[in-house]
């Protein structure tokens, strides 16, 4: 089952790679939370294939897709939907919002103000939604895909902590390479697109996969290591980084270690191994913990980031 799966992912990647260039972390990332059942933040400047890279993982898996693009007047309704007065009736009826998807893209999810970045607390955390007084329950497999320009883009607004912490990973897009940045010009420099990409991964797929990584084993030995790293964001001292204690206002919280724990066995999985080593864990953990780091004024003032505080934590606590 293992390697059937791992073929049916590389005809994925396949798909993917037909419009994508490069981005192969951003990609991987992509597929260990749909695989996990893990929200994924996104963030980067404009143009480095964020929105591109997620419609097309949208058009090669057989799920129901939408696209919400969120602006400063965004309202809660246009998200989740509302009740419409039927004039036929004499009945209020519930229209649903887009949110009622299996892949859902938050395309430049920090444009929109708090009120509207609440609305989708419900949804992500409990796979349900309220409208009126009644309660729905979102369709499964259900994901939110989420873009972001960095904060100091001109009007964009800090996401809540609390809907941060909803995203099992924050991805930090980067610049293509010099190869790749050809690659790319050569692909897309034309008035329409070349290729076109075919469903080839279902929603049985889906919960297969995730019944294979369930049963990835993880030691007892790693379970300890997973929790001291997690343990070192709360209490730096004790893990002989005082400095760091200094910068850090709040570690991060317990949905870490599971976000940690499944996106190690995860990453496993995609390297063709039914056991986790400790190269999975400090691979996926940087993606896992930089946003759910909060640092204080400090560390604000001497530049220093969340980034080098979970650098320096992988480099400190040992296997």
């Amino acid at each position: 089952m293992l390697k059937e799966k791992g073929e049916k992912i590389q005809a994925l990647t396949t798909e993917l790679n037909k419009v994508v260039v490069g981005q192969t972390k951003m990609v991987q990332r992509l597929l260990i939370g749909l695989f996990t059942n893990g929200h994924v933040l996104l963030e980067g400047v404009p143009g480095l294939a964020k929105t591109l890279t997620i419609n097309t993982l949208a058009k090669a898996l057989d799920l129901n897709f939408s696209r919400i693009q969120f602006t400063p007047d965004l309202l809660p309704a246009d998200l989740i939907g509302t009740m419409i007065y039927n004039q036929a009736s004499g009945k209020f009826e519930v229209k649903k919002g887009p949110i009622f998807s299996n892949l859902i893209l938050a395309d430049e999810i920090n444009r929109s103000p708090a009120k509207v970045q609440s609305a989708l607390l419900e949804a992500m955390q409990e796979q349900q939604v309220s409208i009126g007084d009644t309660t729905f329950e979102l369709p499964e497999p259900f994901l939110v895909l989420a873009t972001q320009n960095p904060i100091d883009q001109e009007g964009t607004y800090p996401l809540p902590e609390a809907q941060v912490d909803r995203f099992m990973m924050k991805v930090f897009v980067s610049y293509p390479s010099k190869e790749e940045e050809k690659a790319i010009m050569r692909r897309m420099a034309r008035t329409k697109q070349a290729h076109k990409v075919e469903p080839v991964f279902s929603e049985k797929d889906i919960f297969e996969v995730r019944e294979i990584i369930d049963e990835i084993q993880l030691s007892g030995k790693l379970e300890d290591y997973i929790i001291d790293i997690i343990m070192a964001t709360r209490n730096p001292e004790e893990y002989g980084l005082p400095k760091l204690a200094e910068y850090i206002e709040y570690g991060v919280s317990p949905r870490a270690s599971l976000a940690l724990n499944l996106g190690a066995k995860a990453h496993a999985f995609m390297e063709g191994r039914s056991y986790v080593l400790p190269e999975d864990v400090k691979e996926i953990a940087p993606d896992v913990l930089n946003h759910r780091i909060i640092l204080n004024y400090e560390a604000e003032a001497e530049e220093v980031s969340t980034v080098d505080c979970v650098d320096l934590i992988l480099r400190s606590v040992e296997f």
